[in-house]
């Protein structure tokens, strides 16, 4: 990872409604959008593993980048994993300037 990643850190879901003390951490280090961003995969993808949300326009919230990890996401083409992310977030990203997508299913 580059020194521009080394304040985000990959937020491991868990089953449970409250996350532990070092993952509130780390959300609160996030952007009120990335943040609700997060929130709206969260729902959208209850087995997601993992979940990362990166403003990468420099804070002014133009461009994001999403890593996500999801068992929903098997049996499918990349390309349709990607449709149902940008359909999860199809309101937010009318206000965005781009957005770069990468997922993955588990691999255990």
């Amino acid at each position: 990872m580059n020194a521009s990643w080394q304040r985000f850190a990959t937020v491991t879901l868990h089953r449970s409604s409250a996350f532990p003390p070092q993952v509130q951490r780390c959300l609160s280090t996030q952007t009120e959008r990335e943040v609700r961003i997060a929130n709206i995969l969260r729902e959208k993808f209850p087995l997601a593993s993992s979940l990362k949300v990166v403003d990468i326009s420099g804070g002014c919230g133009a461009m994001y980048e999403i890593h996500i990890e999801s068992s929903e996401f098997k049996g499918k083409r990349t390309v349709q994993q990607h449709q149902l992310v940008n359909q999860a977030l199809k309101d937010e990203i009318q206000g965005m300037h781009g957005l770069r997508i990468f997922t993955d299913v588990p691999k255990h």
